[in-house]
């Protein structure tokens, strides 16, 4: 699961990158007409079975899949060597349903990068915490200013603006699971003295838990990925605007932090490789079906070394339908034929 709230080209601007290996050259691939190549499908699923897709959604994604989208390497000035092949069309199919436990982005992204598949979703989370930890310690004191702004944005809104775009806002807190049978005790000292159940659990949670606001705090949020054997359990507190409006306690310490626009590129700059989520929006979005598929590029933060791959958001609207559950899919390479084949060009 994810949110895509913050400017992913702020956040992935804010550091620059001390040295850059040297860029190789892409796999070399076989080429063929996507015109007239037959369908295929190797550990993927075909658009007319994926469940909970409109038919402009559908029709659009059969589309892509059939003719296939053109990835031209975003470096290309960059290199010297021009002669290098540069461009590789992909076929995209979903790769199957995953399990909407928090843990979405790792999960997906596991199934996406078919040449990482001994590294399971718990270790992608893990790998991309420790790349941020290390790029955000490398970074000045501007840089860290810009992120830790999109943080408290994502996780400690302030709550006396952005009613006009949200009816709902969220505010992260971080309890140690080795504390919770005091915060408990303190919860019902303040209940015993008269005080609402939910309003006694927000003051004490707000004055003893860990608000996720900065880098150090968001790379704590981001380790949980809802075991026994995480440090944090995740509070979340939901607010109109006209106040409290409920405590989400996590008793049984099962929430996951949801992958977010940082952690996606903290994905990508780890493997060196765009990572491309693919948004299909449906007719209430009021868009047409031209323009119902949106490709959302996550560079790295350094030279990018690798292919790309692809996540899918599915939704039924343009404002938090889909918007919190990663699919993968999967991106089967053919040579580039001509930009005029091809359904779009990346």
């Amino acid at each position: 699961m994810g949110k895509l709230l913050c400017d992913s080209a702020t956040v992935a601007d804010t550091f620059d990158p001390k040295s850059a290996p040297p860029l190789p050259s892409p796999p070399q691939l076989e080429a063929v007409d996507l015109v007239d190549q037959a369908v295929t499908a190797i550990c993927s699923t075909a658009w007319d079975e994926v469940l909970g897709l409109e038919d402009q959604q559908r029709r659009h994604l059969q589309r892509l899949h059939a003719k296939g989208v053109l990835w031209k390497h975003p470096q290309d000035d960059c290199t010297e060597d021009s002669s290098s092949p540069r461009s590789v069309v992909f076929r995209l199919s979903h790769g199957g349903e995953v399990s909407s436990d928090g843990n979405c982005l790792f999960t997906a992204s596991q199934k996406a990068m078919k040449a990482v598949s001994e590294i399971d979703a718990k270790e992608l989370r893990r790998r991309t915490v420790k790349r941020f930890l290390e790029d955000f310690g490398s970074a000045t004191v501007e840089e860290t200013d810009v992120i830790n702004d999109a943080i408290r944005h994502m996780y400690a809104p302030d709550l006396r603006n952005g009613w006009g775009i949200h009816v709902v806002q969220e505010v992260k807190l971080l309890a140690k699971k080795e504390d919770r049978l005091g915060l408990d005790s303190a919860i019902d000292e303040l209940v015993n003295l008269g005080m609402q159940r939910e309003l006694a659990a927000e003051s004490i949670y707000k004055e003893r838990c860990l608000c996720v606001n900065d880098g150090p705090s968001w790379a704590k949020y981001m380790s949980i990925s809802g075991c026994s054997d995480d440090e944090y359990d995740i509070i979340n507190l939901q607010y109109t605007e006209e106040g409290l409006l409920s405590v989400d306690e996590n008793r049984q310490g099962h929430a996951a932090a949801f992958g977010d626009d940082i952690a996606i590129e903290c994905l990508a700059t780890e493997f060196q490789r765009e990572i491309y989520v693919v948004q299909a929006h449906g007719s209430d979005a009021m868009v047409d079906e031209e323009n119902c598929v949106f490709f959302l590029p996550h560079r790295p933060r350094s030279r990018i070394c690798e292919l790309p791959f692809f996540l899918f958001m599915k939704g039924t609207g343009w404002c938090g339908a889909g918007a919190d559950h990663y699919e993968p899919l999967i991106a089967h390479p053919c040579s580039f034929v001509s930009s005029e084949k091809v359904a779009m060009v990346l």
